[in-house]
This record gives C-alpha cells, sequence and structure tokens, in this order.
C-alpha cells in the first residue's frame, strides 16, 4: 500500500512539471518580437501627451521647453484642429509676406515703383489701400466679417503725372485681391456719357457703366460732366445715374474721377452726393525738372535709346525752358519730345547713307537730336 502511494506521488510530480514547461513555453510565445516591440513604442509614443525636454543653445532659458523630434508631430496635430467651417483656428496666426504672395501682388508694386518716378505720396496711398484690402481678407479668414470697404476714387492733378498709369494698376491690384471680377479700365469723358439731345444722356452712360463693370470706370476730366451756367445740359443726368450705381454696385464696379484739383474740388462743392462718395483722394504734384531727366531716361532705355552727356544737359535745359510754358504737360511732353528726338536721329543718320554706322551709334541721341539750333537746316536724307 505505501509503495503504491508513494509511485502515485511521483507520477502526479511528473505531471505537474510537464504542465509547468508547457505552460512557459505558451508564455515565450505570446511575447511580443523585438521589432514589434519597437512598433508599439511608437504607436504609444503618438498616442502620448508630449514630454517636455531641457534644452539648451539659443533660445533656452528659465521656463523655456522644447518638444522632443519624436513627439512633435503629434503635438503638431493637435495645435490645428480641422474647422467643417473653413475658418482658420483662433490660435492660428497669418503673417502678410505670406498673404501678398499668395495675392501674387508684389510685381504690382514692384512695377509701380519701376514706372513712375517720384509720386512718394501717392505711392505710399496705394500700399495704404492694398494693406487694408489684404488685412481684410485676412480676416475673414478668421471669420471677422466687415462690410466691403469703399473703393470709389479721385485723383488731382496737372496732366501727364501718371495718373492713368496708377488707375491702371490699382485695377489690376483690386482684381488680384478679388475685389473685381475681371479688373480692366475703361476710359471715359463727358463726350462718352453726356448727350446733345433729350433722351441720349441716359443709354450712354448705361452703355459705359455695363462695359465698365467687374473693372474700374476712369472718368477723365470729369467737372466737365456738371455745367451750372447752362440750363440745357443733361450732365446733371449722367451724374445722377452715377450715383445710384456708385452706392447700389460698389461691389462691381469702381469709379476714379480724374482733373485739376482746383476743378475738381469746385464739382464736388456742386455735387456733394458725389463727394461723400468718394473714399480715397490721391493728388498727383507736377514732377521737378529732375524728375523729369529721369523720366526721359526710363522711357529710352525701354526703347533701347540713351543720352550722351552733352545731350543729357540739353535735355535738361529744354525742358527747364518747356516747363514754364502754360500747355506743358509734364511726362506727357517729355514722351513727346523724345518721340521728335527719335525722328531727328533717324533722320540725321539716314542722312549719311554710305557712313558705318556702329550699333551704340543707333542707340546714342546726341544734342542736335533734342534740340537743333534755332535757323539749322536738317540734312536731307537720301533714301
Amino acid at each position: 500500500m505505501h509503495s503504491l502511494t508513494t509511485s502515485a506521488l511521483l507520477v502526479g510530480g511528473v505531471a505537474v512539471s510537464l504542465l509547468a514547461v508547457l505552460m512557459t513555453l505558451a508564455l515565450r510565445s505570446l511575447r511580443p518580437r523585438p521589432e514589434t516591440e519597437a512598433a508599439a513604442a511608437v504607436i504609444q509614443a503618438a498616442d502620448e501627451p508630449p514630454r517636455p525636454v531641457a534644452v539648451s543653445g539659443r533660445g533656452a532659458g528659465p521656463g523655456r521647453v522644447a518638444v522632443s523630434q519624436r513627439t512633435r508631430p503629434a503635438r503638431r496635430r493637435a495645435s490645428r484642429p480641422s474647422r467643417p467651417d473653413g475658418l482658420l483656428p483662433p490660435d492660428a496666426t497669418v503673417t502678410f509676406a505670406a498673404e501678398r504672395a499668395a495675392a501674387n501682388v508684389n510685381d504690382v508694386f514692384t512695377s509701380l515703383d519701376r514706372d513712375l518716378v517720384g509720386l512718394v505720396p501717392v505711392k505710399r496711398k496705394v500700399q495704404e489701400i492694398g494693406a487694408l484690402l489684404l488685412v481684410d481678407q485676412a480676416r475673414r479668414r478668421f471669420g471677422l466679417e466687415a462690410p466691403r470697404p469703399n473703393l470709389h476714387m479721385c485723383f488731382t492733378g496737372p496732366p501727364g503725372t501718371g495718373k492713368t498709369t496708377v488707375a491702371l494698376r490699382m485695377a489690376e491690384l483690386l482684381h488680384r485681391l478679388g475685389y473685381l471680377d475681371q479688373g480692366h479700365l475703361v476710359h471715359a469723358m463727358r463726350d462718352d456719357l453726356v448727350g446733345e439731345f433729350i433722351g441720349q444722356t441716359a443709354p450712354r452712360t448705361k452703355r459705359v457703366l455695363d462695359r465698365s463693370m467687374g473693372g474700374v470706370l476712369f472718368i477723365d476730366e470729369a467737372y466737365y460732366l456738371y455745367r451750372d451756367a447752362d440750363s440745357r445740359d443733361y450732365g446733371q443726368e449722367a451724374i445722377d445715374i452715377l450715383l445710384q450705381v456708385m452706392e447700389n454696385d460698389r461691389d462691381k464696379l469702381v469709379v476714379i474721377l480724374a482733373g485739376y484739383k482746383d476743378r475738381m474740388d469746385d464739382f464736388f462743392a456742386s455735387n456733394p452726393g458725389m463727394s461723400s462718395r468718394i473714399a480715397h483722394h490721391l493728388d498727383f504734384a507736377a514732377y521737378e525738372l529732375t524728375e523729369l531727366v529721369n523720366i526721359g531716361q526710363v522711357m529710352l532705355e525701354q526703347a533701347s535709346y540713351y543720352l550722351s552727356a552733352d545731350a543729357e544737359a540739353t535735355f535738361r535745359d529744354y525742358l527747364a525752358g518747356r516747363m514754364r510754358e502754360p500747355e506743358f504737360a509734364n511726362a506727357r511732353s517729355v514722351r513727346n519730345e523724345l518721340e521728335h528726338a527719335r525722328l531727328r536721329h533717324a533722320h540725321r543718320l539716314a542722312s549719311d547713307m554710305d557712313r558705318q554706322w556702329s550699333r551704340d551709334d543707333l542707340m546714342r541721341l546726341e544734342p542736335a537730336d533734342i534740340f537743333p539750333r534755332s535757323g539749322a537746316a536738317l540734312p536731307q536724307p537720301q533714301i
């Protein structure tokens, strides 16, 4: 009996040992492999909140912490929650260098500086208007709504001071910023808007306005629209139509009135409704002599011409005399005189059929091309 009990105990012990071995093997089979452990660690790290670690060097200091490189992606996702309405989150930030680049308006300001000499106050005003519209766009991205700004303008100054050029740049700027659908410029004067007989003014004015929709309507010498002394004049009818459209369709059209400052002041005094609808006044001052010479050099450079040293001095003297004349038109007069200079230059070169002319000869203007001597007869070209 004792031997049977001993045998049973031995068999039981062996079974327990075998069971323990089997359980150990099963547990080892369930343990993750090394590569699985690494993947699990990465997943766990991504799910955990970032833990600050000490940093040193530039930017480090008391109270400053940095997020480890491994956990940074998780934090970046958490700082930009998705918005179903497409707006930026309240804690987001914008830079206006990026805003200008996204709107593709940098070249508009660059060309304004390149093509126009001087006019610093005018360029500053254009920069201010552009900044207002960029900020307005950025505000809308955060859900900050405001009424559309009034963009109707008045350009005052003598002729040839760049008013039409700035109007063209303004139309392009407003189009790129999304405030005009097309960004074209329609140039109009009194005869384009006002008829000579009853029933002609309204159709003329509406046709011009229809062509201008989505762009800029530039009305030159706008003070001629109103003739107080003529009781049979129909200019007031055109003004009334303009006032209505400028108010009701200001999201579709920008009107720019242009003319001499004193006459535009009289025009606004006679039409207070028009004055109240103009938000921006830009005054284009007459150019100084040095600015006019620089304008001429820019024009010549664009046409692959240049002035010799003596021709530049002659050109300066010529402009100094022309500026005192009442019909002088600033940059417009400069352009006209340079066109005449090119004619004289061509005439001079073509007069000597057998001479060898170099590339530089074809580009260089001399004093005789700018202002021929009084009474001197031009040589006849042999063509």
